[in-house]
This record gives structure tokens, sequence and C-alpha cells, in this order.
């Protein structure tokens, strides 16, 4: 550390000057500052209550150095330098060499370029859309049924515990399902009625797959309701709400019912079982 002390007759030290980690090269210039301010504590004009500031910037080697100055009787005098010389660090060794040129064409350097560019894309967009799918899934299957309603989509009936010449209802789905054991003499009653003369014409061989079993639904087709089973006119079924009569293959024979009774989809997976839904 170097200090500088300017004097004036009888007035006491004016200037005074200290400069940290000054490196050689600077040393010329605090030679020619110091003659300025020796010139200026100097000076025949009166320092009584003013102060007086000079800034000035000189060239150094290797940067600038920016450099002020403050005199004055109620102050201190001092010199402050600043050095701008830092350097900044070099990355041209991690770029490439196509476009480390600021004249070249920035087209001319994208096409070596192209085949890394594809690349990225491809590999960003293959988890991209295997996280979209994931997603549409999981929020699809939030609107699928729940377990309790897909364990009831199914409903199986063991036969073997239905006598034949009864009927036996059981709930799939919320509806009454009825399943009906017929005998043989049921069975070519139904056969022998002719379809042209039904309100819903079908033969009884197509409501049934095997001749002995009937499985329909239990909702009358009027407006729904409950029909009684091994009852009406004919033998079959009948809604007492609104008088519909039903025979043994569940169709509609008398009363406002519409429609036959409905036949679900029904499987028979061996001698002694069914399997609706």
């Amino acid at each position: 550390m170097n200090s500088l002390v300017g004097r004036a007759a009888g007035l006491g030290p004016y200037l005074s000057a200290t400069v940290n980690v000054i490196p050689p090269s600077t040393r010329p210039i605090i030679t020619e500052f110091a003659k300025k301010a020796e010139k200026l504590v100097s000076d025949s004009r009166p320092l009584i209550t003013s102060s007086y500031g000079l800034s000035k910037t000189f060239l150094a080697p290797g940067g600038w150095l920016n450099t002020r100055a403050t005199v004055g009787l109620t102050c201190s005098s001092q010199f402050r330098f600043a050095h701008t010389d830092v350097q900044f660090p070099d990355f041209s060794a991690y770029r490439r060499q196509s476009v480390q040129n600021p004249a070249a064409d920035s087209e001319s350097s994208s096409e070596d370029r192209k085949a890394f560019t594809y690349l990225m894309l491809a590999a960003a967009a293959v988890p991209g859309t295997y996280f979209t799918k994931t997603v549409v899934q999981q929020f699809v299957a939030t609107m699928s049924a729940s377990a309790d309603v897909l364990a009831l989509a199914k409903i199986e009936v063991k036969l073997d515990q239905i006598p034949e010449g009864k009927n036996m209802t059981f709930k799939w789905r919320g509806k009454p399902l009825f399943v009906r054991h017929r005998p043989a003499d049921e069975i070519a009653r139904e056969q022998a009625v002719e379809p042209a003369s039904l309100r819903h014409q079908e033969h009884d061989n197509d409501r049934v797959k095997r001749p002995e079993w009937l499985v329909v639904l239990g909702v009358c087709t009027h407006l729904g309701c409950v029909p009684v089973a091994n009852a009406g006119n004919f033998a079959g079924y009948y809604c007492p709400c609104h008088g519909s009569h039903y025979d043994a293959s569940g169709r509609i024979r008398q009363g406002p019912a519409p429609l036959n009774l409905e036949v679900p989809d029904y499987v028979f997976v061996d001698d002694n079982t069914l399997l609706v839904g």
C-alpha cells in the first residue's frame, strides 16, 4: 500500500492518496495524478468552506482505470482507483466450428444439426405420448362401473335347484329375472302357437335356447310392473296392474302390453349352470 501526502505552508495536510494492491503497470498513472493533486493543493485560491472533486479516466496497460480525487478543508483528501480490466471466460472451445463465425449463414449451420434436433424431438415425443395415454386411460377408468356394479353384471343360476313346472325369480341388475323350468306338455303347447296370430310375432323356438328352460325379464312391457308367474288366461304370466296376459313363452297374448317379455343374453355353462349377462 502506497500513501501520498501534499502539504501547503501553515495549512497542514490537504491531500492524501491511498492505493490498494497497485500493480507495477499503474505506477506511472499514480505519479501523473499526484502531480495534478499537488498543483491543486498549491493553488492560491482559498479552500475555506468548499470542496472540489476531480474525476479523470486513464488508460492503463491491460484495461481502464477509473480515478477520482476529492480535496477540501472539511473532508479528507483521497484517491480512489477501480480496475475494470476483468477478463471474461472464453467458451469457444465448446462451440461448434460452424457457429463460431458471426458472418456465416445460419441456414448452412443448421443443416448439420437437423439429425440431432430430430433425435431429441423423438426422444421427447415418446415419453410424452406414453404419459398422455396413461392420463387418458386413468381418466376414462374413473367413469367405468365400480367393482360392486360389475359383480352384479352377471348372475349364475344353478338349474338343478329349480323343479320342473316351477318358476324362480332372481335379482339381476336391479330387475327381476324369471327362470322357468317347463314340462313337455307346456313346451308342445307353446310351440304349436302360430306367430301370425300374435301381437308381437315370435316363435317359441326363437325365444329359448333349450326348450325346457325359459329365461325372461320379469318386467311388463306396458308400464314396467312385475307380472305374477303361473297366472293369467294362458297359464304363463299375468300383470294385475293393467291386465296384461303372457303365455308360458313370455309372449303377450291379451291386454295393453305392446311387446313380449324381454329375453336377456345368457349361456349354458354346463347342464346344470346358467350364466346370465
